[in-house]
C-alpha cells in the first residue's frame, strides 16, 4: 500500500514538473507560425526571434526588409505572434528587457514613456504598423505549425496622435473600425480589431 502511495505521488511530481516545462519547438516551425502575422510579401525576408531550447530569447533568422516578427512564447497557451516594421525595434526591445527584468506592466509604461521624454532612445517619426497573429491551443499544431481559425489584427504607432489630430474615436463604434488607443503618448497607436 505504501509503495502504491509512493508511486502515485512520484508519478503526480513528475506530470507536474513536466506540465510546467515548456514545450521546445523546433525553430522552423517557429519561424513558420511567426511570420503568419506579416504581410504575404514581407515574409520570407522578416527578421525572426524566438525562443532556443534552453528558453533564451534569440534570433532564429537574420532578415533582408524591414519586418521583426517574434515567434510563439512556449510558456503562455495558445499561438501569439507578432510582426512589425523594424523602427519600432527600440520600442519593443525595451520592452522586453524589462519585462526579464521583471517589471510589471504599469512600470513597463511607465519607464518607457520616461526614457523617451529624456531622449534615451525614440520612437518611430513616421506612423510604424505592428500585426498580431493569434490562435487558440485546439487550432494550433505545434509540431507542423499547422493553425486553423488565427484571427489577424493591427496597430499602427503614431506617437502623441490624438483623437483630434486624426479623428478617430476612442473607442470603436462598430465592429472593425479603427479608434485611437493611448492617445497623447508615445504609445499612441490606431487600433484595427477585424470583426472575428
Amino acid at each position: 500500500m505504501k509503495r502504491t502511495l509512493l508511486l502515485a505521488i512520484l508519478c503526480a511530481s513528475i506530470t507536474g514538473a513536466l506540465a510546467q516545462t515548456p514545450a521546445i519547438i523546433a525553430p522552423d516551425v517557429q519561424i513558420k507560425t511567426a511570420v503568419m502575422a506579416a504581410p504575404a510579401d514581407k515574409r520570407d525576408g522578416a527578421t525572426v526571434y524566438g525562443y532556443s531550447p534552453k528558453n533564451e530569447f534569440v534570433i532564429l533568422r537574420k532578415g533582408t526588409n524591414e519586418f521583426i516578427c517574434l515567434a510563439d512564447d512556449p510558456t503562455q497557451k495558445g499561438l501569439s505572434v507578432s510582426c512589425y516594421h523594424r523602427d519600432l525595434e527600440p520600442f519593443m526591445a525595451r520592452g522586453r528587457e524589462l519585462k526579464k527584468a521583471g517589471k510589471k506592466p504599469d512600470e513597463i509604461l511607465k519607464i518607457r514613456e520616461d526614457e523617451v521624454k529624456a531622449k534615451k532612445w525614440t520612437m518611430p517619426s513616421a506612423p510604424s504598423t505592428l500585426f498580431a497573429y493569434s490562435a487558440p491551443d485546439s487550432s494550433y499544431n505545434v509540431q507542423t505549425g499547422e493553425v486553423k481559425n488565427g484571427y489577424l489584427r493591427y496597430v499602427v504607432y503614431i506617437p502623441y496622435a490624438t483623437a483630434e489630430s486624426t479623428g478617430l474615436p476612442l473607442k470603436p463604434e462598430a465592429p472593425g473600425m479603427p479608434w485611437i488607443m493611448d492617445p497623447g503618448t508615445h504609445r499612441a497607436h490606431i487600433m484595427i480589431n477585424p470583426p472575428k
